[in-house]
């Protein structure tokens, strides 16, 4: 495009030496506009590709999708052992758990011989039960201490081997989630998504072929607004600035342009030499700078169309 630029200008330097420099433009060249070229990010077969060229896609729509079976099952696998991982956590509370309805069982009967022995007791200073009774409450409910005892040594243990196997859990359990996030991830980018709203310029890739990492799909460019490239002698820098607004028109017929307003959004800070295309070497010695001028596309500016440029 650049170099198609070049050579409009030169072609407009000659005719200019021709003609005594009697042309009625600053400046001309070729319409371009930015084009992107969106690639497969991942490997695998076009399962669906919905892009034909001249399509006016949106941003963000999903245009293909590239078969990730592989991936997903990975992922479901992952999956699996994430689940089961849980299940050992869950099954080790459980264990701690039951423990401990065991002592809360105890608890309840300990408070009962408590007050049985309290009832003993009031027998005995009565000479209404024997004191034997009284004994055998108080062997009980020593017994039954000793029973609680081991049971909270017992929730000790569990608790602390739970830890322990929680730990060891989460260690295992960290790098496994991480691995289902990266293959979701991959899985994502199987998905063909358009990064702009534009029209297709060209299609390379068809439903059923095989992708490949990088492998252009299509081009799209936004041709909303177009963009002239166009270069000027260094004696035309002074009339110009960025942001400037000037006339851009185009032939409509023979002898007759259409005219749009445009705005000078981009000044060279480096000159060239013009094209060796002009054969003298006083021509050849001159330098220019590009310049981009935007101009909003009314639906007949086409890229690679020629445009003149005038700044009063």
């Amino acid at each position: 495009m650049r170099y198609n630029s070049i050579a409009v200008f030169a072609v407009w330097m000659v005719f200019a030496s021709c003609n005594g420099n009697k042309v009625n433009y600053d400046a001309s060249g070729n319409f371009e506009a930015d084009e992107v070229i969106v690639s497969a990010q991942q490997n695998g077969q076009l399962l669906s590709f919905s892009v034909h060229e001249g399509d006016q896609l949106k941003e963000g729509a999903i245009v293909g999708q590239i078969d990730m079976t592989v991936q997903q099952l990975q992922k479901e696998q992952t999956e699996a052992s994430i689940s089961s991982l849980k299940q050992k956590t869950s099954s080790a509370s459980n264990q701690v758990n039951v423990v401990k309805k065991q002592l809360s069982a105890q608890q309840t009967q300990l408070d009962n011989l408590f007050r049985e022995r309290e009832r003993s007791q009031n027998l005995v200073k009565a000479d209404a039960a024997p004191r034997k009774q009284l004994d055998d409450m108080n062997a009980q409910i020593d017994q039954l201490q000793k029973q609680m005892a081991v049971t909270r040594e017992q929730i000790n243990l569990y608790q602390s081997n739970t830890a322990i196997q929680n730990r060891s859990i989460l260690s295992e359990k960290a790098p496994l989630e991480k691995a289902a996030q990266q293959l979701q991830a991959q899985i994502n980018k199987g998905q063909v998504v358009n990064p702009i709203t534009g029209i297709v310029l060209t299609n390379y890739a068809l439903k059923g072929e095989m992708a490949v990492l990088g492998k252009p799909l299509y081009k799209i460019a936004n041709t909303d607004t177009l963009f002239l490239r166009a270069y000027i002698t260094g004696g035309q820098l002074p009339l110009i600035k960025t942001g400037q607004q000037v006339q851009v028109r185009i032939d409509q017929g023979e002898k007759k342009y259409k005219t749009y307003a445009g705005t000078i959004q981009w000044i060279s800070d480096k000159s060239e030499f013009t094209p060796k295309t002009i054969q003298t070497k006083d021509e050849r010695a001159n330098l220019v700078y590009a310049i981009k001028v935007s101009v909003k596309n009314d639906g007949y500016l086409k890229i690679g169309m020629y445009g003149e440029v005038l700044f009063n």
